[in-house]
């Protein structure tokens, strides 16, 4: 993913790009404690955790400049809007500073606009009347070029502070017959940052696991991934000689 362009970054810089990812579906409370442990010692931006550990993650965190972020609807945000906006509700008042949440992809795919647009806004507002930040998953490998667009532009109307391309914890049919998942791609990054407003801001999730591959999505614009290769891309940092300022 490394481009002809150049960029200038510290280690600080890179990992306050980074929410460390403690979201596999088969991880226990110690390999979630372990995770923990790694986003403290690599000062990242957030812990990306499941709603029912913030209390513990904010608990493990507190006193560092980490902050927590649970999902809700995730990973494939079949609950009714009242649902998650409850969920998000309760996610804001537990101590999530910042939230991901996934769209309803079957109303995207149905190319309806309307619930598309009341459910992130509602979400939204639910968030930020609690001081909360909200980044919105699309989960670009179920759609289509016109979708991700539209997505871009519903969640600048709305006012969202982020767009995120997928969840990373879903498969699809690949033409050969396997199932497997494209993530972030060069390609979808440049559209969304096309279509987004400057003030929406591009978290990069699915497929960025080295330091290229973050600095390159950096270079699109991208200002957040989500990672669970923390450890490789900041040592490789600083194997570099990249400094903490």
């Amino acid at each position: 993913m490394v481009g002809k362009g150049t960029i200038k970054v510290t280690l600080h810089q890179l990992s306050k790009t980074i929410d460390h990812s403690l979201l596999h579906p088969t991880m226990t409370d110690a390999d979630i404690l372990s995770c923990l442990k790694t986003a403290r010692e690599y000062n990242v931006a957030t812990a990306c955790v499941k709603p029912y550990f913030i209390p513990l993650a904010k608990r493990e965190l507190a006193g560092t400049g980490v902050l927590v972020c649970p999902v809700i609807g995730f990973p494939h945000s079949n609950s009714t809007t009242k649902r998650k906006v409850a969920e998000a509700t309760d996610a804001a008042k537990a101590g999530g500073a910042e939230i991901d949440m996934v769209v309803n992809i079957g109303k995207v795919l149905d190319g309806d606009q309307g619930y598309v647009t009341r459910e992130i806004s509602q979400i939204n507002d639910a968030v930020t009347a609690n001081g909360v930040i909200l980044k919105v998953i699309f989960e670009n490998d179920y759609l289509k070029f016109e979708h991700i667009a539209r997505l871009c532009e519903i969640c600048t109307h709305v006012g969202v502070a982020f767009v995120k391309t997928s969840t990373g914890h879903v498969f699809v049919k690949q033409a050969d017959g396997s199932y497997n998942y494209r993530g972030a791609t060069v390609k979808d990054l440049k559209l969304i940052r096309e279509k987004s407003g400057s003030n929406v801001q591009i978290k990069a999730a699915g497929g960025v696991r080295t330091l290229d591959d973050l600095l390159h999505v950096m270079s699109l614009g991208v200002t957040r991934i989500g990672a669970t290769a923390t450890v490789v891309i900041l040592e490789d940092a600083k194997k570099r000689g990249i400094g903490t300022y």
